[in-house]
């Protein structure tokens, strides 16, 4: 049986830097950063998914802008299909308080603006991307297939 999971996720940009969070694993935290978001539940549609998933992890109603990357991989169970969404109200992500989320304390351990260029930040293509291009609608998305 073939099992694809579609994820969706937040670009928060801000001075070159990206919003990004350590997810808590069962050996205390994962040793890399990713952009909030998560799985689709069934019968959702991205956007609504990815409103849902930015609240739960940051307590923060996000502004979704425009898609600029979407990924393709196989994790070793699964196919993962991956919508990277710009979230344009960065500024509200410069404070967060994960009590005031169903999620934060229980899924995070970190979070923060960080340097893509200098932290491991997955996915890795996000290491070497121009951003503001794809945010100012100068390039069309980004597609990345790992398959």
């Amino acid at each position: 049986m073939y099992r694809r999971r579609v994820n969706v996720r937040g670009i928060i940009y801000k001075d070159g830097k990206i919003f990004a969070q350590k997810l808590k694993n069962k050996d205390g935290e994962n040793n890399f950063w990713s952009t909030p978001g998560g799985g689709l539940d069934d019968g959702e549609d991205l956007l609504s998914g990815l409103r849902r998933e930015m609240i739960e992890e940051t307590g923060i109603e996000p502004q979704i802008g425009r898609l600029i990357f979407i990924q393709q991989f196989n994790d070793g169970e699964k196919e993962r299909l991956e919508f990277f969404f710009h979230i344009e109200n960065a500024d509200d992500y410069m404070k967060i308080d994960l009590e005031n989320t169903s999620h934060g304390l229980i899924e995070v351990s970190k979070y923060g603006f960080v340097n893509p260029k200098e932290k491991i930040l997955l996915p890795n293509d996000l290491r070497d991307t121009d951003f503001e291009q794809y945010i100012n609608g100068v390039k069309i998305p980004l597609i990345i297939s790992h398959l």
